[in-house]
């Protein structure tokens, strides 16, 4: 499949993936504490409860959810069994604080006075989330308990990674357009557009970016050939 027409090994995207990761983690942490003054679930200033949105949403959702797509290609040679099972906990995880920064910006809002689900962000956002719920319960029920038959494993693989990447790409665009409207909103109240945070919001952005694009050619490269059970063969080229 995507991993032979490829023609580069996973590993060098997976470093490159987490190098990636862990500045687009601190960058997010710097924006929200030292710019934005700091995270909150309760506050009077009602901007350190969204603060909580975007790290939850960088570090719990997408970076963790990262860490699952990638978990077969970093440790290729780990029980397939043991792979899954952490594969299915990240996921997990990622859901989970995912659905707190959503409540969080949820309820900052109803906190602030302002309308809840009326841009692209939001829309996608939420879109993304149920997506990514329903890829979970899937994956849980074909692959993990109770576990379909191995040829209808092996032939809803396919679709399975398929559908998950599509996920994990439009979840980066909602990203995309978070800190986009985030930053036009800070400017069109008096943030300088060529000021340090400025930067710091479009740069953080821009490393996003390319921390998912690391992380999607190394969900499709080929890894280190090693046996695979029966009914989890790799996805054939034809």
């Amino acid at each position: 499949m995507a991993g032979g027409l490829v023609g580069v090994k996973a590993a060098p995207f997976t470093y490159a993936a987490h190098a990636l990761g862990a500045a687009a983690a601190v960058m997010v942490l710097v924006w929200c504490i030292h710019f934005r003054g700091g995270l909150a679930f309760d506050a009077v200033n009602k901007n350190l409860i969204f603060n909580v949105h975007p790290v939850l949403m960088l570090i719990g959702y997408i970076i963790l959810g990262s860490e699952a797509i990638m978990i077969y290609k970093i440790f290729p040679k780990v029980n397939h069994d043991t792979a899954k099972l952490t594969h299915l906990i990240l996921h997990a995880i990622a859901i989970v604080l995912g659905a707190v920064g959503i409540y969080c910006a949820f309820k900052f809002h109803n906190e602030s006075g302002i309308a809840n689900l009326y841009s692209l962000h939001s829309w996608l956002g939420i879109g993304a989330i149920s997506l990514y719920g329903i890829q979970w319960i899937f994956g849980f029920v074909a692959f993990f308990y109770p576990g379909a038959a191995p040829g209808v494993r092996r032939g809803a693989l396919p679709w399975h990674v398929l559908f998950g990447l599509f996920v994990y790409v439009l979840t980066l665009a909602t990203a995309e357009l978070g800190f986009l409207e985030k930053l036009t909103f800070l400017q069109s109240s008096g943030l300088d557009k060529y000021g340090a945070e400025a930067f710091l919001v479009n740069f953080t952005a821009l490393v996003v970016v390319l921390f998912g694009a690391a992380v999607v050619v190394a969900a499709v490269a080929p890894k280190a050939q090693v046996p695979e059970p029966e009914g989890y063969a790799p996805i054939p080229v034809s």
